[in-house]
C-alpha cells in the first residue's frame, strides 16, 4: 500500500468527526476528476450481467463477501484513471491493485468507527466507487435516509458488502470456482473463474467471470 494511503489511514482515525469529513473532502479534491458518465468503468464480464449495464452513479448495489471480486473492480477502475475508496475493510489485501491497477487512486479507511456510514456519504460525494464493509444485516431507515440522500446526489456508485442499505434493488453473488497456476505445493495463482450471479427486479443473471489466464484446451 501507498504512503500517502497508509498516512491518510493514521489521520483520519485520530480526527473528530467534522476535522475527519474536512480530510476526507481535501483528499478528494486533491484527485483529479475527469468528465462524469452514469457508469463506472466496471469489468465487462460483470457489466454485461448488470441490468444498467454496469455500475451505475448515485445508486447502491450489494455483493457478497467475495475479496477477489472487490479487488478486481478496483484493479480494473483505477488502471482506467478512476477513484476508489474501501471503508471498514481492513483485512482486504490490496497488494494486487498495486502491480494491476493503481493504489494512488485508492483512499482506504480501514477503521471509519461508529461514524462509518457518514464516512462512506462523504466520499460517495465526490469519487467514482466506494465500497463499504460492515456485519451481515440491513441498516435501519432512519439510519439510511441521510446516507442514501447523500449517494443520490453525489457522484460514486457504492458497493455494500455485508451490511445493506434498505431499497437495494440489486445484488451480486459471486464465489471463486477454479484457481490456475498453482501445482501440488508450487507455482502461482496467474487465473481465476469466478461463478456471479446478479439478481434485481428483471430477474437473475448468471454467469462465469475470467480474470487472468484462461482455461486451455487439452488434447485428451
Amino acid at each position: 500500500m501507498s504512503q500517502t494511503s497508509v498516512r491518510l489511514e493514521k489521520a483520519v482515525a485520530g480526527l473528530s468527526g467534522p476535522d475527519r469529513v474536512a480530510m476526507l473532502r481535501a483528499r478528494m479534491r486533491a484527485m483529479e476528476r475527469g468528465p462524469e458518465e452514469e457508469l463506472v468503468d466496471t469489468l465487462p464480464g460483470l457489466a454485461r450481467l448488470l441490468p444498467a449495464g454496469g455500475l451505475a452513479r448515485r445508486q447502491v448495489v450489494h455483493c457478497a463477501n467475495c475479496p477477489a471480486l472487490v479487488v478486481e473492480l478496483i484493479c480494473h477502475l483505477t488502471a482506467r484513471g478512476g477513484h476508489v475508496a474501501v471503508v471498514g475493510w481492513p483485512d482486504l489485501l490490496l497488494a494486487h491493485v498495486a502491480d494491476k491497477g493503481d493504489i494512488e487512486r485508492v483512499v482506504t479507511v480501514p477503521d471509519p468507527g461508529l461514524e462509518s456510514w457518514m464516512v462512506t456519504g462523504v466520499l460517495a460525494e465526490g469519487l467514482d466507487l466506494v465500497v463499504h464493509h460492515g456485519p451481515p444485516g440491513e441498516v435501519s431507515p432512519t439510519k439510511a435516509r441521510p446516507v442514501l440522500a447523500k449517494v443520490r446526489g453525489g457522484h460514486a456508485a457504492v458497493l455494500t458488502v455485508g451490511t445493506r442499505l434498505p431499497g437495494t434493488a440489486v445484488g451480486i453473488r459471486a464465489r471463486v470456482s477454479t484457481y490456475r497456476g498453482v501445482g501440488k505445493g508450487s507455482g502461482r495463482i496467474r487465473g481465476v473463474d469466478m461463478e456471479v450471479e446478479v439478481t434485481s427486479k428483471q430477474g437473475a443473471s448468471r454467469g462465469v467471470l475470467t480474470v487472468g489466464e484462461r482455461r486451455r484446451l487439452e488434447a485428451v
